[in-house]
């Protein structure tokens, strides 16, 4: 290589590495707060493949994007109520209030108020770096993304024309074709007690409690368990009313701490809750709950201060909880907030029927296609369901109208251009995670 090209190539890495190195160290480091091991166990999680790289430095990618001038942006004064962080494995199937088993998106920690094309283009970047582990070719990718773009489209128009309403679509086994169809299936086959069987166990006096040890569950201290206890009064009065049961219903009976679960949430406390349910002889009715803490969302870093917003979601715990309530039609019965220590968490149910894609899954171009078409149709309806038509909702607009106008009759030019710079962001990602590991042999806290 001649020796002025490899002092340029040279300068750019080290210059993009001392980038990651100040982004890593403001957002895990001062921001969140994680402990040096805390933050080893984040960073042995993103080494493994540049898609877990990507979905660990979320704040990595608003940084590089947010300056974008990208055509298809909607106005400042016309935000869409947005996930965040979406991604490929941000989607998986799961039981509803009404017992029906759905496909739907099922993270809202990074819910914010910004242009729907934030969504979207973390959304086609993971569809690349999902295929690319895959081995699907750079022509396959090109038509996924163009599949997915095409479908979101098409979606928010059916809306906007009254074909679909974004209040009450479903994606079941009935409307749903391999593999979600597939995975659906599995899920109707659970047992109501699945999860209670994969974490409790039952004492010869016939007391239920968590199995600790077992998929990285601890124990908590007595001085945890009674704040935990004083702060539940909080949380069963943010509960819906209307579903709300009698207060020994929401008893708690045993609580651990859950270590080790995703990328972007290393660090941050989280415990597993049992509660009495309908109390009876058996203890089958006993209920898993979860409870996570909810910080600063990473777009809120990024986006413009949205003072209506933050009246309304001071309470992070509250933030994430009204964003599921506003994506999914049927909230979880369990969906509240407290808090704790200064700490912010929101609960929702651990579901026994809850299941995500595989690899194996979509390890076909056929099956990918289809997946990433009804994700699509997804991503459309949590984007013009969060808008004039919830009594809770906080935009006085239809969403799908201001993004469909903001992409106008231009949707070819509208697919052409995010497929491009999907694919060379996808680029950007795979130089970042080779430099990203090179960092972290040089970091001597994080070698042992």
């Amino acid at each position: 290589m001649d020796q002025q090209l490899q002092r340029v190539l040279s300068t750019k890495n080290t210059l993009r590495k001392q980038s990651l190195s100040t982004i890593l160290d403001q957002f895990d480091g001062q921001l969140m707060n994680l402990s040096q091991s805390s933050r080893k166990k984040k960073y042995d999680k993103m080494r493994q493949d540049a898609y877990s790289f990507f979905r660990g430095s979320a704040y990595l990618f608003f940084f590089d994007v947010i300056d974008y001038p990208f055509t298809f942006h909607t106005p400042d004064d016309k935000p869409t109520w947005i996930m965040g962080d979406m991604h490929f494995d941000n989607f998986s199937a799961f039981q509803n209030e009404s017992h029906d088993i759905v496909f739907d998106v099922d993270d809202f920690d990074e819910g914010y108020l910004g242009s729907y094309l934030y969504d979207v283009l973390r959304m086609i970047v993971s569809i690349r770096l999902t295929a690319n582990q895959g081995d699907f070719t750079k022509e396959e990718q090109d038509e996924l993304v163009d599949r997915y773009l095409k479908t979101y489209v098409k979606q928010l128009e059916a809306f906007q024309q009254g074909e679909d309403d974004p209040r009450s679509l479903e994606f079941t086994i009935e409307n749903t074709k391999k593999p979600i169809k597939k995975v659906l299936k599995k899920v109707e086959k659970r047992k109501a007690s699945h999860e209670l069987d994969k974490q409790t166990v039952i004492d010869h006096d016939s007391i239920r409690s968590f199995d600790i040890g077992k998929d990285k569950l601890s124990s908590v201290s007595k001085q945890e368990r009674d704040e935990l206890s004083y702060a539940w009064k909080e949380y069963i009065a943010s509960l819906d009313p209307h579903a709300l049961k009698e207060e020994t219903y929401y008893r708690i009976k045993d609580v651990v701490k859950k270590k080790g679960a995703g990328i972007g949430s290393t660090g941050l406390q989280r415990y597993y809750i049992l509660i009495e349910g309908e109390a009876d002889e058996t203890h089958h009715d006993d209920i898993i709950l979860e409870a996570k803490e909810a910080r600063t969302p990473i777009p809120a870093y990024f986006f413009t201060y949205d003072e209506k917003f933050w009246e309304d979601n001071k309470h992070q715990g509250r933030r994430v909880a009204h964003t599921q309530r506003a994506m999914h039609h049927k909230a979880d019965t369990y969906l509240g907030y407290f808090s704790m220590n200064g700490r912010d968490f929101y609960v929702r149910e651990r579901s026994p029927f809850t299941k995500d894609l595989k690899e194996k899954d979509v390890e076909d171009f056929k099956s990918m296609n289809r997946a990433v078409k009804t994700m699509a149709k997804i991503s459309a309806k949590i984007h013009a369901r969060a808008d004039a038509d919830l009594e809770e909702g906080i935009l006085d607009y239809h969403s799908e109208d201001a993004i469909l106008e903001a992409i106008g009759s231009k949707k070819k030019l509208f697919r052409h251009q995010l497929s491009l710079w999907s694919d060379h962001y996808q680029d950007i990602v795979e130089r970042d995670f080779e430099l990203f590991k090179e960092w972290l042999s040089e970091q001597e806290f994080f070698k042992s």
